[in-house]
């Protein structure tokens, strides 16, 4: 039995791979392979096939638009007298993500059918569009575009008509900037990505910040990007406003690495939050002018800091690592851990299971690293706005290229799938009810409102 049969018997539809497959065993391809394999056709680009497929497609689908909106077939009887008829066709082109397609459009003598298939005024088709949002999401620049489908699939579009296509998506972006969150959220994750902006025909370095806040049920959000364009509390104030003013009412913990002047904006908005510094940031920083042969040595040494039951314990092994003979050698290690003490040791205080989800910003990291590579092609960006465009596309186009491989790994035994799992967005915590019921001990006035 194949699988369409199986499908049919189900009451699912067939897919189009379903009918290829038919078609394949019936033999009905045996002569359009001979012609492809001897060179006679062209699969795609002018003249090929797969564009003359989908001319035809669309054709035929237009004449039963036409049919339906004049209510009679084609030589019906019942069409005489009706007040309309069919009056030839208009010639139309659009471009598609299989190159030109040159349709003959029906119209009625009344001039009163409006297409929907393909409307008028209309000369893209929409898998265009989608092919040009994808292509920007994944880091390729507006003529990079323009010449990858002038190469590829023979369609020669404007830089205008592009950037008008990418730009489409910019109410999408601010909707989602803008939209409304929960009012509480245990933690949210900082941290920043290097971008350059021109500015005043300069190019400017910033910081593009992007949240990530863990919900009650340990979900993760992305909850916003921010591009930096002033330095300290002003930014952070503004940053902390708008997560404010789009619903967030409290804050447990911010995980970040040390960013000046979001302490005192913290504070001033959520007057109960806790700033903590990233233990996994301070070790980086820690090891920055050490030697590659001595970091692991290091590294096992300072490990004793911040595995501490209690701050005591911890101060205690930040002197003997001060004193030690790797601390005399590398005594900027030493000073990062100390410099950063008060940020430090609030991470101190949780028991091992919470310490596990504040310890690093590593989901964003996670994030951080595919959004380099989107971003790394690009030099530099037109204005702040185009940044945190292209930053929402790459995000939403991660996601769905994960999601679709794990679709087609459905069904599979689990030792057998190989798809990544979620990078960021509506990833749930590990052991997040475990370290939500040791939050709760420890902050109960403020968690048990919200449950």
């Amino acid at each position: 039995m194949t699988m369409t049969n199986e499908k049919k018997q189900a009451g699912g539809e067939p897919t189009g791979g379903d009918l290829v497959e038919e078609l394949k065993s019936s033999g009905q391809l045996d002569a359009l392979f001979a012609q492809i394999d001897a060179g006679n056709v062209q699969l795609t680009g002018d003249g090929g096939f797969v564009p003359a497929l989908v001319k035809a497609a669309l054709e035929r689908g237009l004449q039963a638009e036409l049919t339906s909106h004049l209510g009679y077939d084609k030589h019906a009887a019942e069409g005489r007298g009706s007040g309309n008829s069919r009056n030839g066709t208009t010639p139309k082109t659009v471009e598609s993500e299989v190159g030109p397609i040159e349709l003959d459009v029906p119209r009625d003598r009344a001039g009163s059918f409006t297409p929907r298939l393909v409307p008028k005024g209309q000369r893209r088709l929409g898998g265009l569009d989608d092919m040009i949002i994808s292509l920007y999401a994944g880091g390729m620049t507006i003529r990079d575009i323009q010449h990858h489908l002038a190469s590829t699939i023979g369609t020669d579009l404007s830089h205008e008509t592009i950037s008008n296509i990418t730009d489409a998506v910019s109410e999408e972006v601010l909707a989602w900037q803008t939209r409304p969150l929960e009012e509480f959220y245990p933690v949210i994750y900082l941290d920043a990505i290097r971008i350059k902006i021109r500015e005043n025909n300069q190019v400017l370095n910033r910081a593009a910040y992007i949240a990530v806040g863990v919900d009650l049920d340990g979900i993760k959000h992305v909850l916003g990007i921010w591009v930096q364009d002033t330095e300290g509390s002003a930014f952070w104030a503004h940053v902390c406003a708008d997560l404010a003013n789009r619903g967030v009412r409290d804050v447990l913990i911010v995980c970040c690495d040390g960013l000046k002047g979001l302490p005192e904006a913290i504070e001033a908005t959520w007057p109960d939050s806790m700033v903590q510094t990233c233990v996994v940031h301070l070790i980086r920083a820690a090891m920055r002018f050490v030697a590659y042969s001595d970091r692991r040595q290091v590294a096992a040494a300072l490990k004793p800091i911040y595995t501490a039951p209690n701050e005591e314990t911890a101060r205690n092994a930040l002197a003997e690592f001060e004193a030690s003979e790797l601390g005399t050698k590398y005594p900027s290690a030493a000073a990062t851990w100390a410099n950063s003490w008060e940020r430090f040791i609030p991470f101190l205080q949780f028991p091992p299971m919470l310490r596990k989800v504040i310890y690093t910003t590593n989901s964003i990291e996670s994030l951080n690293f595919q959004l380099r590579k989107v971003t790394k092609n690009r030099g530099h960006f037109p204005s702040t706005d185009a940044a945190v465009k292209l930053l929402w596309l790459a995000i939403c186009n991660i996601e769905d290229k994960r999601a679709l491989e794990r679709e087609k790994e459905r069904g599979k035994p689990a030792d057998q799938r190989r798809a990544s799992g979620r990078l960021v967005e509506g990833q749930v915590v590990t052991n997040w009810k475990q370290a939500l019921a040791q939050l709760a001990a420890a902050y109960p006035d403020r968690i048990n409102p919200y449950l």
